[in-house]
Formats: C-alpha cells, structure tokens, sequence
C-alpha cells in the first residue's frame, strides 16, 4: 500500500490517532492496522506518538527550571560588554555561560549583533545643516577598504562604509552622502591618498584640506625609535665589554680588553647623543606645530614657517647620516601644506578684530589654549639661533 503524507489531518484527529497508538501498545499488527486505517506511514505514526510523550511530560513535570530567567534584558548588556568592554563574543558568551544567562552562545551572540548592525544606517542624518570638519581615511577588512569619515570635534563616525576600491569617484560618491544627509564640510584633514583628496575636492569645492600630521612626521619619528635601540644597543655593548676587562688576568689581555672598552664607551655615548639630539629636536618640532605658543600668544605663519625650517635644519646638521636627507627632503616640499591651520586661524584672528579690542581677542586665545589642557611653560625661552649657537659652538648634550 502507498501512502502519502497527509496535510489535511485536524488536530482532534492527529491526537485519536495518538489515542489508538497507546491504547493498543505491544498487540501485534495493530500498528500497521492502525497505519492503514488513518492512511499515513508508521513513520509519521512514531512521529506523533513521540511528540504527544515529549509535550505531555514537559506538561505534568513540575516546572523546575535550570536557569532561571534574568529580570534585566539580556540586549543591553550584550551591547554594553561588546561596546564599552570591548569584550570578545567568545568573551561575552563565557561571562553569560558563569551567570547562566540564556541564550548565551557564540552564534546567538554573533546573529544579534549582526542584526543590530543592520539596523544601523552607515551614514548619520541631521534634522538642519551641521558644519562640521572632516578626518577620513581607510581602513581595511581583508583586503577590501572601508571608507570612514568622522568629525573632529566630536569623533564622532559620519559615515563608514565598505567600498569597491578607493577611486577619486567612490570618494566623492562617499562625501556627497554625507551632504544629502545636511552636513556641511568646512573642511578635511587627511593622509595624501590621492583619490581620497580628489575626491574630496570634488565633492566640496569650498572645504580646504588639511595634511595629517601623523603620516607628515611618522617616517621621521621613526628613525628616532631606531636611534633609542641603537643606543640601547651601545649601552649593552658598553656594560658587556666592561664586564670583561673586570674578569681579565693578564696584563696583555688587560690592556686589550681595554681598548675595546674605551671603543665601546666612545660608541656609546655617541650613540646616546644622536638619539638624545633628535628627541629633543622633535619635541621642539612638535612645540611648534601648535596653534599657540606655551605662553598662550597665536602663531603667525611666517613664525611657524621660521621655526620648522630651523628645527628641520638643525636636525640634518647634528644628527648625521644618510637617511636623514631623504626623510626631511618631503617634510620641507610639503610645508606650505603644513601651515594651512595657521593661515585659517590668522583670518579668524583678523575676523575677531574687527569685532572687539586686541586685548580681548588676547584673553580670548589664551582662554581657549587653557581650555586645550595644554601646559604653559614659565621659563625663560631661549631663541632658537641661541639654542643653535649652544649646540653647535659649545657642544652641550642637550638630551
């Protein structure tokens, strides 16, 4: 006999046919009788049979519960160790799994917050026109960019996206999104990719672009870094050889051991001096990329312009070598890009004049330098050609 499977079984008869099956349990044949009767397999009939024991235990069993249920949701909390902890899922799933929290698991955790991702629109809207300064840059998810786009003020992420490639064209789509959504760019600072830039410009015509500092910088901070190990290097040599002219006997062995220690010393300390040099050359460097001075007084332009050419200069005489010249070769093509923030603050100084006396625009500046957290420095300064002058005529280690 064929039989089919049989959709159209109402419930009353679903639980008869679950009736006859315990009512005639262990007869011989009966099942197969019963299988007929209804028109349905055994299969299906062992189906039934099995979910009617499963429901009607969990029925009259006394409700004792493993895990009870949390008064609190379980939403937030995911949120909360994913967000601020900055946990793992596995991380979040093991601390739910201590508490027994349920449902707890890796895959669970991983869909919600997959879920709550798709929720989230990649690109903030604002009820009227938002000015805001840009920070964009990519950042990269196996090989393929995403485009992120934050305000400076706030840190806040306008917009992340994930993208094709990081074309000029996909970078102006990017910020013309943002404007569609009443942000209004007064302008952006960036690395130099070349089509984040062009993208940039020809999205906001009006905006200006500002170099990121960071990647201006970061090939010569880096040197610095190899010239600490260096140095670190020499001072282990220096101790070591030290360490053996003590354990010599001889006198020959003595008077060579010696001589390496000396050599070891001398490259040690110079060593010790290039990085010292260059550190300190930096945190000039650094000193004066910012907007104001330690005693809170505006930079100018051609003052910042002054100053890096001689910090720059100095660096490429005191600390000799051959990569030198190569890092500071594009520092110096780019500096006019490196005084761009200068320039806007000279017209918005200009700006404030025409609207109150110079000494309130001082008071102002100072203020806002204050309000940076920025030290102020109560020393007597020391001009730069001064500064110059002691290095190189009197030789002092100004590390």
């Amino acid at each position: 006999m064929k039989f089919t499977r049989r959709p159209d079984l109402e419930p009353q008869t679903r639980i008869d046919i679950v009736k006859d099956v315990w009512i005639n349990q262990g007869i011989y044949g009966k099942m197969v009788q019963i299988a007929q009767e209804y028109q349905i397999s055994r299969t299906f009939l062992y189906q039934l049979s099995w979910a009617a024991k499963y429901h009607l235990e969990e029925l009259f069993s006394d409700p004792q519960h493993l895990v009870q249920p949390p008064d609190h949701l379980l939403e937030p909390w995911i949120l909360a160790l994913r967000l601020e902890g900055k946990c793992s899922i596995p991380s979040i799933s093991s601390i739910f799994k201590h508490f027994n929290y349920q449902p707890g698991s890796v895959g669970y955790l991983s869909e919600f917050l997959q879920d709550y991702g798709r929720c989230v629109p990649s690109t903030l809207s604002m009820a009227q026109k938002k000015v805001v300064f840009y920070l964009s840059d990519e950042i990269f998810a196996i090989r393929t960019p995403i485009l992120v786009t934050l305000d400076a003020q706030s840190t806040a992420i306008l917009k992340i996206e994930l993208a094709s490639d990081r074309s000029a064209k996909t970078w102006e789509a990017h910020f013309k999104a943002l404007g569609a959504h009443r942000f209004h760019s007064l302008g952006m600072a960036s690395d130099r990719g070349v089509g984040l830039k062009a993208g940039y410009q020809a999205a906001c015509q009006e905006g200006f672009w500002v170099c990121d500092q960071f990647h201006e910088f970061q090939d010569l901070f880096n040197r610095c870094h190899q010239l600490e190990r260096q140095a670190y290097r020499a001072i282990a040599g220096e101790h070591e050889a030290a360490v053996n002219f003590a354990n010599a006997k001889s006198e020959a062995t003595l008077k060579k051991r010696l001589e390496k220690y000396e050599k070891a010393k001398k490259a040690c300390e110079h060593a010790i001096a290039r990085y010292d040099q260059l550190d300190f050359l930096l945190g000039m460097l650094s000193d004066a990329l910012h907007l104001c001075s330690d005693s809170g007084r505006l930079r100018t332009v051609e003052g910042v312009r002054s100053d890096l050419t001689l910090i720059l200069n100095l660096i490429e005489e005191e600390i000799k070598g051959e990569k030198l010249p190569k890092l500071l070769k594009p520092i110096r093509s780019h500096l006019d890009d490196l005084l761009v923030p200068f320039r806007q603050v000279e017209r918005i100084h200009s700006d404030l004049l025409e609207l109150m006396p110079e000494p309130i625009v001082d008071a102002l500046a100072l203020s806002w330098h204050h309000d940076q957290g920025w030290p102020f420095d109560t020393t007597c300064r020391i001009n730069l050609m001064e500064r110059k002058n002691i290095i190189t005529n009197a030789r002092v280690d100004i590390g």
